[in-house]
């Protein structure tokens, strides 16, 4: 397998960037022009020659650009440059001229958009419209918020198939305005793009990246297709769609902000290529196999917005060119950019040398502009007239739940270089490591008492324009946590964010229920609005659309991130029931709607049935991760042990097989076990919890009785375990 060699190049700074506001003119020449939207409102075309910025036209500034694709006609050549702006899309050619303005009257702004001939699909938060030939065709109000739209090429499957990407996990089908289906997904989707940018053979496979670092491939069923009524293409379900295949994100990297597909390894096949937001670029091969395979990985500092493969520098040279949030745009070019000599020396060319003047002349000039300003602020603050600016910055920052390690990610980025972050907390939580934080972090004592739980302060090292943070919470315990964030700017100034900690924060929203599972119910009448019931349900669960779904009835599934465990929400005008296999679970969905009712003076009627076969069948959840955490501890504290032996031993063939496989796995069991802290003292809290609930629901207190059910987690069977449960009374 042949190794790609790319090497980065800086081509230019714009403004803040939106994810997919950046695209590659098709080609003019010997190269292709650079078509690129930012927040300030402006658009810019460029090229590139010698390695020079060479501008084709650029608008005035205006309100932001929240996204830009290109259009042409159906089958035809896209070139012609569309941009989203607040509720209005403009149209431009390839030089410049401005022949589209079109106010779509939504009372969203545009948040994505896809061009496809003559049909302009736009999205808000909640909200699609259909226009063809700028009228309004359909329209569609969506169950949760929409992150991208796109359609199926219409030169090969005949009938207008818009697909929306939504928060809650799955990809809406749609035809004309009405819901076809649902394709449920493993992450909350954020991007999608037609597969080998045609949508494959029959023009239905999308690829499609989660938040939380996933990518797939999934099939569009064709039977749609050539159907006019949801009828018809349920009496055909032969053709569903399904999934080709998934690629799990185990390294846990960012997520995915942008998907091209292009043959940067120029091996006659084109090549997956993602951008994440953690500043990875990678390039993935397909090869034999349908899955594609990792086959190369550049790190950047900052979000990847917007990721095109094309020829853009030189003639004959791929490229993968990149945008970044802070507005960079940057090559990762197979062109060998230096000429080697000799071990460690390189020689610079004519051209390159010509490069480097001009950077020092630029860099002067701007040198001299900064001592100016700085000397006439200096001049103004003395004066009695003066007014001190604030600084004004937007914070691009992301709080999402990741499944596999059941934890918070935080994640701020700037455009400038940050100073430090200090993060404060009214609510319990554990800080874990993340190993590309560069960043230096220190505790201040906290007052519990006082509702302060956690006070951390991240100091940044130099030019850190983006900082990543691990948060686990404990379910039951709700708050709010608070991130100061100071950039390195003069005058000195702060902006502060909320994130809020849910009381079941470790649930996640899915579209399975397993109905054979030992459920206990809670039931809750009252005189409540479905509005009102819907406001407290967000209050408790995270992953929840603001605005209260259509229909008379409302019915949402939650797994548990930690422990498997499931629960229905469904509620109506006075009724709501939960159903859960985690008796915890319901009794905290109990003391917080009540409590949430309280507020608002609404008297609630509660009944509840518990289900004593839940119990053993809970602990049967938590036993592999309680009986894999208390060998994992086990191990890491012979570890010493063995390496001291070790020392004073030569031979340790006198140690079993298992003493001896603990030594060679002994850095990488510190690190997992460092990474994980808390973890059994956790799983030991939801035992505990789950102890107190059951009898918490037939009138009795047992926290007299928790030291005794310790005493057996230390000496943990699970049978003796099932048996403490059932014999306490």
């Amino acid at each position: 397998m042949m190794e790609i060699n790319l090497t980065r190049v800086d081509y230019t700074q714009v403004g803040v960037t939106s994810p997919k506001s950046l695209s590659l003119l098709p080609v003019s020449g010997k190269t292709q022009k650079i078509a690129v939207a930012d927040h300030k409102g402006v658009l810019q075309v460029f090229g590139l020659k010698k390695g020079e910025v060479q501008s084709v036209f650029k608008t005035q500034p205006g309100h932001k650009i929240s996204r830009l694709e290109l259009g042409g006609p159906v089958d035809g050549v896209r070139e012609r440059i569309f941009v989203a702006s607040g509720p209005e899309v403009k149209g431009y050619t390839k030089k410049g001229k401005n022949f589209l303005s079109f106010d779509t009257n939504m009372s969203e702004s545009i948040e994505s958009m896809y061009v496809e001939g003559s049909d302009l699909f736009c999205c808000g938060k909640f909200m699609y419209n259909h226009y063809r030939d700028c009228k309004d065709t359909n329209f569609f109000l969506s169950g949760d918020e929409v992150s991208d739209v796109i359609c199926l090429p219409t030169n090969v499957v005949q009938d207008i198939t818009p697909i929306l990407a939504c928060q809650d996990r799955v990809l809406r089908v749609l035809q004309e305005n009405e819901l076809l289906y649902e394709v449920e997904v493993p992450g909350p989707p954020v991007t999608m793009s037609l597969y080998g940018n045609d949508g494959g053979e029959d023009g239905t496979e999308i690829l499609f990246g989660t938040a939380d670092g996933r990518v797939g491939l999934v099939h569009i069923g064709r039977t749609l297709m050539s159907c006019r009524t949801r009828m018809y293409w349920e009496k055909n379900r032969r053709d569903q769609p399904n999934h080709r295949w998934e690629l799990p994100n185990d390294k846990r990297n960012g997520g995915v902000l942008c998907i091209d597909n292009y043959d940067i390894t120029a091996d006659g096949v084109l090549d997956l290529i993602l951008g994440r937001d953690d500043g990875l670029v990678e390039v993935y091969s397909y090869d034999d196999s349908d899955e594609p395979i990792h086959r190369h990985t550049h790190t950047c500092s900052e979000s990847i917005t917007s990721v095109q493969g094309g020829i853009v520098a030189s003639g004959g040279y791929d490229e993968i060119v990149c945008s970044t949030y802070a507005g960079w745009i940057l090559g990762l070019t197979t062109e060998i950019k230096q000429k080697k000599a000799g071990p460690g020396a390189a020689i610079l060319t004519a051209e390159g040398r010509d490069k480097i003047v001009g950077l020092r002349t630029d860099l002067e000039e701007l040198q001299q502009k900064v001592m100016s300003e700085r000397e006439k602020y200096q001049q103004t603050a003395q004066s009695n007239t003066a007014i001190s600016a604030v600084p004004s910055f937007h914070i691009n920052d992301k709080f999402v739940l990741n499944r596999e390690d059941a934890s918070y990610t935080l994640s701020l980025e700037l455009q400038m270089p940050i100073d430090n972050v200090l993060l404060q907390s009214d609510v319990p939580i554990d800080l874990l490591d993340v190993e590309k934080n560069s960043a230096v972090v220190s505790y201040s004592a906290c007052h519990p008492e006082e509702g302060n739980f956690l006070l951390a302060t991240y100091r940044c090292q130099a030019n850190t324009t983006r900082l990543e943070l691990k948060i686990r919470s404990i379910e039951g315990q709700y708050g709010t946590i608070q991130a100061y964030v100071t950039p390195r700017v003069q005058p000195k100034t702060c902006k502060v964010k909320q994130y809020q900690i849910k009381p079941l924060s470790l649930h996640q929203r899915t579209h399975v229920f397993d109905d054979n599972r030992p459920h206990n119910t809670l039931k809750l009448t009252g005189q409540f609005s479905q509005a009102e019931m819907h406001s407290w349900v967000c209050f408790c669960l995270p992953e929840l659309p603001e605005k209260t779904p259509p229909g008379d009835k409302v019915q949402f599934h939650f797994i548990s991130t930690f422990l498997d465990t499931q629960l229905e929400c469904l509620y109506s005008k006075g009724l709501a029931t939960f159903r859960s296999d985690n008796i915890s679970t319901i009794s905290i969905l109990k003391d917080v709607l009540t409590k949430e009712a309280t507020k608002k003076k609404v008297r609630l009627d509660i009944t509840y049935d518990v289900n004593e076969d839940s119990i053993p069948y809970t602990l049967n959840l938590i036993h592999p991760k309680l009986e894999y955490q208390l060998l994992l501890a086990k191990k890491v504290q012979l570890i010493d042990a063995l390496k001291e032996l070790h020392v004073h031993e030569n031979n340790l063939e006198f140690l079993s097989p298992e003493y001896r496989q603990i030594l060679e796995d002994a850095d990488q069991l510190k690190i997992e076990y460092k990474r994980q802290p808390c973890h059994l003292e956790r799983l030991y809290g939801m035992i505990t919890d789950l102890f107190i609930d059951k009898f918490k629901f037939k009138g009795q207190n047992m926290k007299g009785r928790v030291p005794a059910l310790l005493e057996v987690l230390d000496n943990y069977d699970l049978q003796t375990l099932v048996q403490f449960f059932e014999q306490t009374q």
